[in-house]
Order: C-alpha cells, then sequence, then structure tokens
C-alpha cells in the first residue's frame, strides 16, 4: 500500500524525476500483502480508481491546462482575444507555441500530471489483474474496466496534443524511469485491446448502482471511445518517419504503415460496438437541445440519457474543481449573478462568422452562437469579434451557483450520444452501409430541426454518394459539437487542418468587409432584451434584415460588422504559421524544457521544435 501511494506522490509531481531519485525507488518495497490487501478488498480498491480522478483533476491536468487550451483555433473556434507577438497564450491557440511557454512549462505541467493518472491506473491494473478475483467478482472485474477504460482515455489525449509519447503499461521502477517516445502505434494497439477487454467487464449506462452515474466510466462509454481512437489511429497526422519517433524528425502528414491500424481492420469493430450502444437503448438524444445544456450546467449526471461520460471533478456545494465555464462560459464582465459579481468567462467562443452557417430553422444556432454579455448595467451587446459558447451559462448553475472562485464544479463531457451516431454514420457510410448511416445522421438532424423533422429528413434523403454523405457529416459535426472542442481532432484526421483554417480565414476576411456570402448585410445590428431579460435577441445578422426590426425596445449598433472591428491583425492570428508544412509541423505540442530537461535525454522533440 505504501508503494502505491508513494508512486502516486512520484508522479504527481512530475513524472519525471531528476536522477537523484534513483536511490529513493530503490528503498526496500512493503511486503505483497499489503496489496493483497488493497486489491482483493472492493473499497480499497475503488479508492485506487478515484486516485486516478484526482490525477485528472491536478492544478495543470485537465482542469486547468489541457482542458483549457487543447482545440482551439479551428475552422469554427478561436481564443477571441488574441495579442500579436504574445509567445503566451495566444502562441498555444494560433499553432505558435514554444518548448518554454509560461503556461505549460512548469514543474505541474499537463503532460506530467496525465501520466501520473496513468501511473495510478497502471498500478491499479496490475494489482486487481493478480489479487481482484476479477474473473468470478463482477464487481472487481468492473473496477478493473474502469481502470482500463480511463488509461485508454488518458493515452488517447496524450497521443491526440503531443502525437509519439512514451508507452507506459506497466507501473515505474528504477529500470522504467526514463524511456524515450515510442510509435503512437504501439500505444494505439494497446489501448484498443485495453478497451476491447474492458468492454466484457463494464455494464451498460444505468444498469448497476455504479453505473448509474455518468461520472463513471460504462460500457456505451468504452465503445465509444474504442470508435474514437478507431478513428484517430487510421487517420492522418504528422508522424515522424517509422523508426525515428524522438530523434528530432520533421514528419511528414500521412497515414499510419501499420497494416493492424487500417481502416478496413479497425472500422468494422469500431461499428459494431457502436451498433451494439445504438441497440441497446441504454442512451438516447436530449428531445430539446436547450434543456441538453441546462441539464448540464445542473450538473445532471443521471446515467441513460445523452451523456455518456463526464470528467469526475469534485463538486459540491462549498468545494468545487476544474474550470471549465470558468473558461467557457458566456462572459460575465463584472455583472451580478446569484449575487456575486466577478469577471469570468468567455476565453474562447464560435469564431464571428459560425452563426451564418446555420440553418435559421437550426435550434442549436442561437444556443452555440451567443453575442452578449452581462456587465454591471446587465446584458450588453460583446460585439462582433466576441461571441461565446451559449451552452455554457453561469446562470444555468442551478445545482452549485457559481460563486466567483477559481474553480466551478462543471464536469465537462468527455462524449456524448450525439457522438455515438456520428462516428456511427461515417464509419458505416465508409463501409458502405449508406442506409445505416444516413438513419443515424438523419436523428441528429431532426432533434436539432425540432419542430421542422421534415426539413432534416429532406436534406438527408436527397444526399447521394459517399462522398456527399461524408461531407455532410463533417458538417454536422461543427454544427453539433461548436464549443466540445471535437473539432481540431477531426480536420487533423482529416487532413483538412490547413485548407479549413485558409478558407476561414478567407470567410472572415469577407464578413469583415461585407463582401462574399455577407454582401447583402450592411453591417448594422439591432438588438433588445428578451421578454425574460435572460438573453438579447438581434436583429440584422440575416439578409432580409436590413430595414429597422418592428416593435418596441430595439436599440442600434451601427457598424456592428466592419473590417474596424474585426480586424484583419485577430483573423491572420487564427494561425500564425507562414505556411502549410510549418502549421501541419503544429498539429501536436512539444514536449516542455522542464520535461525534456529532467528526462536525462531520453526525451527529444520532433516537428522542428
Amino acid at each position: 500500500m505504501k508503494k502505491i501511494f508513494y508512486y502516486m506522490s512520484v508522479l504527481a509531481a512530475g513524472m519525471l524525476a531528476l536522477s537523484s531519485c534513483d536511490a529513493v525507488l530503490e528503498q526496500e518495497s512493503p511486503s505483497s500483502f499489503d496489496d493483497a490487501t488493497m486489491y482483493s478488498n472492493y473499497t480499497l480498491a475503488e479508492q485506487t480508481i478515484f486516485s486516478i480522478h484526482i490525477a485528472m483533476g491536478e492544478q495543470n491536468s485537465y482542469r486547468g491546462r489541457f482542458l483549457p487550451w487543447y482545440g482551439y483555433n479551428t475552422d469554427i473556434e478561436w481564443y477571441n482575444s488574441p495579442k500579436e507577438n504574445d509567445l503566451s497564450k495566444t502562441a498555444i491557440a494560433a499553432y505558435d507555441i514554444r518548448v518554454n511557454n509560461d503556461q505549460m512549462n512548469a514543474t505541474n505541467n499537463p503532460f506530467a500530471d496525465l501520466y501520473s493518472g496513468v501511473e495510478r491506473a497502471n498500478l491499479a491494473i496490475e494489482g486487481l489483474r493478480k489479487y481482484g478475483n476479477v474473473e468470478t467478482d463482477s464487481d472487481m472485474a468492473y473496477l478493473l474496466g474502469e481502470a482500463l477504460t480511463l488509461r485508454a482515455m488518458l493515452y488517447y489525449d496524450l497521443t491526440k496534443a503531443w502525437g509519439d509519447v512514451p508507452a507506459r503499461f506497466t507501473s515505474l521502477t528504477s529500470e522504467t524511469l526514463f524511456v524515450p517516445k515510442s510509435s503512437r502505434d504501439v500505444i494505439y494497439k494497446q489501448i484498443l485491446a485495453d478497451l476491447d477487454e474492458a468492454v466484457g467487464y463494464l455494464p451498460y449506462p444505468g444498469a448497476s448502482s455504479v453505473t448509474s452515474s455518468t461520472d463513471r466510466v460504462n460500457k456505451v462509454f468504452a465503445e465509444g471511445l474504442y470508435a474514437r481512437i478507431a478513428l484517430m489511429a487510421s487517420g492522418y497526422a504528422i508522424r515522424p518517419e517509422d523508426g525515428k519517433e524522438g530523434t528530432g524528425d520533421l514528419g511528414t502528414v500521412r497515414l499510419s504503415s501499420d497494416p493492424e491500424l487500417k481502416k478496413d481492420v479497425l472500422y468494422p469493430k469500431a461499428l459494431a460496438y457502436l451498433k451494439d450502444a445504438i441497440a441497446s437503448g441504454t442512451c438516447s438524444l436530449v428531445p430539446d437541445y436547450e434543456e441538453l445544456w441546462r441539464s448540464f450546467n445542473a450538473m445532471d449526471l443521471t446515467a441513460g440519457k445523452e451523456f455518456i461520460f463526464n470528467i469526475p471533478f469534485g463538486a459540491t456545494e462549498n468545494k468545487a474543481r476544474g474550470r471549465w465555464n470558468y473558461t467557457f462560459a458566456v462572459k460575465n464582465d463584472g455583472g451580478t449573478i446569484f449575487g456575486y459579481t466577478y469577471s469570468q468567462g468567455g476565453q474562447a467562443g464560435p469564431t464571428p462568422n459560425f452563426w451564418f452557417k446555420y440553418d435559421a430553422r437550426d435550434t442549436r444556432r442561437d444556443i452555440t452562437c451567443v453575442n452578449w454579455l452581462s456587465n454591471k448595467n446587465g446584458l450588453a451587446l460583446a460585439g462582433i469579434n466576441n461571441w461565446y459558447f451559449g451552452k455554457f451559462r453561469f446562470d444555468w448553475m442551478t445545482k452549485f451557483p457559481y460563486n466567483g472562485q477559481n474553480d466551478d464544479g462543471i464536469k465537462p463531457v468527455v462524449m456524448r450520444y450525439a457522438d455515438v451516431l456520428l462516428m456511427a454514420a461515417e464509419i458505416a457510410n465508409e463501409l458502405g452501409e449508406t442506409t445505416y448511416a444516413k438513419n443515424c445522421l438523419k436523428a441528429v438532424r431532426e432533434r436539432a430541426f425540432k419542430g421542422n423533422e421534415g426539413v432534416a429528413d429532406a436534406y438527408v434523403d436527397a444526399l447521394s454518394g459517399k462522398d456527399a454523405i461524408f461531407e455532410a457529416i463533417a458538417d454536422e459535426r461543427a454544427l453539433e459539437f461548436c464549443g466540445e472542442f471535437l473539432r481540431k481532432a477531426d480536420l487533423i484526421r482529416w487532413n483538412r487542418l490547413y485548407s479549413s483554417l485558409e478558407a476561414e480565414k478567407r470567410d472572415l476576411t469577407n464578413l469583415a468587409n461585407l463582401t462574399g456570402d455577407y454582401a447583402n448585410l450592411t453591417g448594422d445590428v439591432w438588438w433588445r432584451l428578451s421578454e425574460d431579460a435572460s438573453s438579447l435577441q438581434l436583429y440584422g445578422l440575416g439578409p432580409d434584415e436590413t430595414a429597422a426590426p418592428e416593435g418596441a425596445g430595439w436599440e442600434k449598433e451601427p457598424g456592428y460588422i466592419s473590417a474596424s472591428k474585426l480586424k484583419e491583425t485577430a483573423i491572420n492570428l487564427l494561425y500564425s504559421q507562414p505556411d502549410e508544412a510549418s502549421l501541419n509541423r503544429r498539429q501536436f505540442w512539444p514536449i516542455f524544457q522542464y520535461i525534456l530537461d529532467n528526462s536525462q535525454q531520453t526525451l527529444v522533440n520532433d516537428y522542428d521544435y
């Protein structure tokens, strides 16, 4: 038992320690009886799973660095306060991060904290396999499945952010403390195999007391995670030449050369898992899109609805963890909500042109894209640069109202049922199961067009051919998941990062100059409070909204859209690399200098870092 918590403390402090730690690791280990006691007792073994959760909530782990900074800029989301020559926050968002970035290069950095979670998972997996009697005890088998699934998620995020990283699938010893990068393919194959095993141990959502809440893993999450990893492993990304990982290789954007990671190998099993998840009937779309996000902010973690797994941050009335709404909610700029005055939220939002990509009948538009904020005078127009994610709102936090502290308690969504449906649509389309693909796409779109379901059906029914269906699915993922930061990984695996960002720059320039698709706009906008005074109504953004609106209470904002407000410098900072090759070499973050310096020269950055 002492050994377990000793390794936890070592990893939480930084995973890669100085060479002076070697002597400490050589100390006499406690008897195997301690491990036997730990992993043969359900309550004690469950605590080791919770220790993985703790690692995920560390200050600069998912809580304060990984989630707040991975995923933008894309063609639908951006950091909305960029500054020229800023090597801190703007550099992260604009694909110009350096190894000494002041947000990331610290003793408690996200790379080390995620590996802290991996080490805790390794210890739990080893202990449960040896002492947990998982062959006959379904409760202990669940814990093993949970540890395998959480480790797979951690490694998915490590490879998503850093590309090739060390493969650690056994607990640390003094001999294995310092290891070089492995090919990410080795990691993909291991975590896919782990999930294949875990699926057999995990109940469906709501099928047991432990899976009654979405902050514990379940079978559908493991099945969906298998598909998510299969899509990434079989897709495009910048890769060093085989065998040259961690040598400083520049890399090229390509598919894996491993025959076990081809689409025709991975997709059939991934689709089978997704079909099982769908056929189980243990998850479903929340019928109303606004209600979905109200329930998120109210922290409804009841399994069997749309949310499949949420990051298990701590959340109580007086003590919370996590910075999701703190970072991404509709901005509160000194406004008063629930008696508290604070300035939080609004660090990122939809790109200024994304509202225009929605059909006017799509109920997701005005939930996803919000252009107002709260200040000391009430609600105010935010301005064309500063759209916010209306999915995340302080005033919808009814269970544990936000009190202006550094943590909000929100448990971010890792996966929801709409993603299961759209992954199934994408994979089924690739495998030639056109009807199934279109039915999955139709289910998501019908919810979006609530009250106009016939419009959604007609759109999907008119799609013809694999390419057209794929483009519709790619568009739907943007419309459905904006603000959930799935887009960057999607664009990379589709080999569309550069082309999509370039197209976005052109479209933003057209918006700023009122040309192209925006030539019919005047640039003026009118606004007024909604009837319940909880939001603003906007008028003037539609192509037929050029004259003053009817009714009382409208105020006019002349020149709301203009090149002087949506400036070229901000548009150019969507990414700051000079060409496609340079941008692609910034698909991943570097391993940061603190880790490099304390790796005893075993870790080297690739991609011209």
